[in-house]
């Protein structure tokens, strides 16, 4: 037992060192769009298909992933059968999806509601979307066999080729230009999208066939086995619609509901701002972790497993909060990340970065349905979740632009956070320590009134930066003298036994 769980920290520590190095790298190639794209049009068209994608892969894989995951680990099946049986599922639907999308593409690209949208960009997202997801079988494979390493490895190969690309197209293609005029003929650099959707198909077209020894099995399939696959999958592909158009509905629709003339260039400025707030989900990754596992292992011995799970949720809240502070406290200097014209976006910053912390203890809560089996309910709070997106963008976008995409997505992931909670207390009661999260959300709040305070009153910017520091400070001591004592953390307990 107590290799299984050394092996199972092990593996997760790789799939999440992994995971957040990938996210965080591709994370920073947003705010270098900002800087080499020709305008806030060309950065809202990417965030506009960008949204697209992530919704179509979840559909053209519709739940199989977690189908494969289940029955691989049935002892009266075949694992290689259930793999090869999805492998060619999967294969089939999205080799009809990219016949049938290239065929209508003219109509397909209409659907996009931007005339800034071109056919050819849809036609690169196409097969863009259609390697993905022949990628994201034999990726779930690798993690049933439990290689970690290979994952983590094509995982990171797979950003790091994006970035290069991306840096060769706009800053080294520019360079060459001017040295090679002939050579380099072909090169505009106000062809950003191209560029950004080339690097993107390259990348995804190495990965699989970085993947390629995972498809090289001998192949057979089972027809009653993928009807049984399709049953328990099926309801999962509801739940992750409905989970990831909850995030990126607002960026699919705005070019349908925005009455401004730069309805574009307004959703590029959006885009861009709400990628500086992500940086919480990144955190909040690393936090579970890193942590949670220790406040497990901390229960385990007594069995109480529920007040680990208390626990994990407070402490969520905390790290949440100070990095809610941290990114309010120095958004001077983060928001140079971003080109001056992005910055009047960035007052949905705390806005949006609060809709994650919310979305972020909904996860944390949605624990009960888990456990109890009655997962259901994760599909039903999911579509509560998007008619409240669905509402709040279709009814306020066109009067207050993006600023109502973000105030929606801060209560849609409320609203599914407050009704998990009571759901949770009736079916699972755990003793959330509310008394403390409400301390800590009432200091937060008047913390970042002071910030606010310093950004309207007081000009020079290292003056505010020290303020701030200060009050961040405060945050801190409160944390340490109230939850989490020096001594009480084992790498310092050391220093205080001596």
């Amino acid at each position: 037992m107590a290799g299984g769980m050394k092996t199972l920290a092990k593996e997760t520590a790789i799939y999440g060192v992994s995971s957040i190095l990938g996210r965080f790298l591709n994370w920073l190639l947003n705010p270098f769009w900002t800087w080499v794209l020709a305008g806030t049009v060309q950065m809202g068209v990417i965030g506009n298909l960008y949204s697209w994608t992530a919704l179509t892969v979840v559909i053209l894989t519709y739940g199989m992933e977690t189908g494969l995951f289940r029955f691989a680990n049935k002892k009266e099946e075949d694992p290689l059968k259930v793999y090869t049986t999805t492998l060619i599922s999967i294969a089939s639907t999205t080799l009809l999806f990219i016949v049938l999308a290239i065929l209508f593409l003219n109509p397909i690209t209409t659907v996009f509601g931007s005339e800034d949208i071109k056919s050819h960009y849809v036609f690169l997202l196409i097969i863009i979307l259609g390697l993905d997801t022949l990628s994201a079988i034999p990726f779930a494979y690798l993690r049933y066999q439990k290689r970690p390493i290979r994952f983590a490895v094509i995982q990171i190969l797979n950003v790091i080729i994006t970035i290069t690309f991306n840096l060769f197209f706009f800053l080294i293609c520019p360079w060459l230009a001017v040295k090679f005029p002939d050579a380099f003929s072909w090169f505009d650099i106000n062809k950003g999208v191209d560029y950004i959707l080339i690097s993107n198909l390259i990348a995804s077209f190495i990965r699989l066939l970085l993947l390629s020894p995972q498809l090289r099995v001998k192949y057979t399939f089972d027809a009653a086995l993928l009807k049984k696959m399709l049953v328990y999958s099926l309801p999962l592909l509801v739940l992750g619609v409905a989970g990831i158009m909850n995030q990126n509905l607002d960026k699919m629709l705005y070019p349908h509901l925005s009455t401004e003339v730069d309805k574009m260039g307004q959703l590029g400025i959006y885009t861009a701002s709400f990628k500086i707030a992500v940086i919480m989900v990144m955190f909040t990754q690393a936090f579970r972790y890193a942590f949670e596992p220790f406040i497990f292992a901390k229960n385990k011995e007594s069995g109480d497993n529920r007040t680990a799970y208390s626990q994990a949720t407070k402490y969520f809240i905390i790290f949440c909060l100070f990095i809610f502070l941290a990114v309010m406290g120095y958004l001077d200097l983060i928001k140079n990340l971003l080109e001056s014209k992005y910055h009047e976006g960035l007052k949905i910053v705390p806005i949006v970065m609060l809709a994650e912390l919310f979305f972020g203890v909904y996860f944390n809560l949605s624990l009960w349905y888990k456990l109890t089996d009655q997962t259901k309910w994760g599909t039903y709070l999911s579509l509560i979740g998007l008619v409240v997106t669905v509402l709040g963008n279709v009814l306020f976008v066109p009067q207050y632009g993006y600023m109502a995409c973000a105030w929606t997505a801060l209560f849609a992931n409320l609203v599914m956070l407050v009704l998990s909670y009571f759901l949770g207390q009736r079916n699972y009661p755990i003793e959330y320590d509310l008394k403390s999260a409400g301390f800590y959300f009432v200091i937060s709040i008047l913390l970042f009134t002071g910030i606010m305070f310093t950004y309207s009153n007081i000009d020079n910017m290292w003056l505010r930066l020290v303020i701030n520091t200060a009050l961040i400070g405060i945050y801190v001591i409160i944390v340490l003298k109230k939850d989490l004592p020096l001594q009480q953390i084992p790498i310092v307990n050391k220093y205080f036994k001596k």
